[in-house]
């Protein structure tokens, strides 16, 4: 019996600059530790590469002033309500300053007890009252400090909505919990949530919104020359310098196919291959979920788009072979794992299908962090295998 199943491994990579050779790096670091291990790459091995290094290998960056020019495009400087952002200094705050800097006023709107991912906006033992006194109406950030105080996010320590309000000198803050408030003050609305986007949208233009925007439209083209997203625009973006952000990788699909081609060069075979982002998991302890990019992954391989067929082992176990122990119930439980291999449209019992890439992605990114780990490639071995694996 095989004593291991999935392994991951955190790769490390020296620091990557806009125009090095990704494609090399990757695969001859990924190669130089399967051999320190005696090993071999496998056809069912799965290469991840986070998105952070693709977007720099393509130059995707883009300055606060282009987003300004690409608002002052598409409003003709009028003034634009801002829907429902995430609270966030790396993913919103400067878009918020981009969009300020090409319209004559921004308007905020925030929901509440928390925005869409979870980030809190005060406190939520306080909601009922909030409830009582604000429900159903569009209120200031004053008026809404008024019922409930300030705010700071106990693991930042950070004002989110002060710290929207002192972004840019031309921008005020509102809280409602229906989007279509905004209309009150404008009619120009720019979408600001990530999953809920279309939806949103949708709401706004039928109840007579004359422009509506997502943040995946801001910068869906080049702006001066900038970087650009043509499906996701800025939402996937992070803070890279003063000014400057760094764009979802808009070109992950070819890449992916260009590493696995590189690795199929180099040793025969191509392994499975995948540009991870945010995972999607949520935070049981602060509540928020972790998916602040439009997808878990801007491109992999065919298979990974698949969906698993699983048996769930503990429910057969018991249900089905429970009457027998040992060595017996092993090899029934087995037999019907190579049976489903066989036949898997037979087998729907179990646990409830993900897609490949949104499993494989976040697993990359708990094994590769966000912070310094220094390890943006992952190598996953065994991931397709099951209990009958030898």
């Amino acid at each position: 019996m095989r004593l291991t199943g999935t392994t991951a491994t955190g790769i490390r990579l020296p620091i990557i600059s806009s125009g090095d050779d990704l494609i090399e790096i990757v695969t001859s670091h990924v190669l130089n530790v399967l051999d320190t291990q005696g090993k071999t790459l496998e056809k069912d091995d799965i290469v991840g590469v986070t998105e952070a290094l693709v977007a720099k290998m393509e130059g995707n960056f883009a300055k606060l002033s282009d987003i300004g020019d690409d608002i002052n495009e598409k409003f003709d400087g009028e003034e634009v309500g801002l829907v429902y952002p995430i609270l966030s200094r790396n993913r919103f705050l400067d878009i918020l300053r981009g969009v300020a800097m090409g319209t004559k006023k921004v308007h905020v709107l925030l929901s509440y007890p928390h925005d869409e991912v979870g980030n809190p906006c005060m406190d939520i033992e306080l909601l009922d009252e909030a409830n009582d006194r604000i429900c159903g109406q569009i209120v200031t950030a004053d008026e809404f400090r008024a019922v409930v105080g300030s705010y700071k996010l106990p693991y930042t320590g950070v004002d989110y909505v002060q710290l929207y309000e002192e972004a840019a000198d031309n921008i005020s803050v509102y809280f409602s919990n229906d989007p279509r408030d905004i209309l009150r003050i404008t009619k120009n609305v720019i979408v600001g949530e990530i999953h809920g986007r279309e939806r949103t949208k949708q709401r706004l233009l039928k109840a007579g919104a004359v422009r509506v925007f997502t943040l995946s439209d801001i910068l869906c083209k080049s702006i001066n020359g900038s970087g650009y997203n043509p499906q996701f625009g800025v939402l996937g973006s992070n803070l890279s310098s003063e000014g400057v952000l760094k764009l979802f990788p808009a070109k992950a699909s070819e890449f992916v196919a260009d590493l696995a081609a590189r690795f199929r060069e180099k040793t025969g075979v191509a392994p499975e291959v995948i540009v991870y982002g945010d995972g999607a998991f949520k935070d049981p302890r602060h509540g928020i979920w972790e998916l602040a990019d439009p997808v878990v992954s801007p491109g992999f391989t065919p298979r990974l788009g698949e969906l698993p067929t699983e048996i769930k082992i503990k429910m057969v176990a018991d249900a089905v072979y429970g009457d027998l122990s040992g060595d017996e119930k092993r090899a029934a439980v087995t037999n019907m794992l190579k049976e489903k291999a066989a036949n898997p449209d037979a087998f729907r019992e179990g646990t409830t299908p993900r897609m490949y890439a949104d499993l494989v992605g976040s697993l990359c990114d708990l094994m590769g962090g966000s912070g310094d780990k220094g390890t943006p490639v992952i190598l996953l071995r065994g991931y397709f295998d099951d209990y009958s694996a030898e």
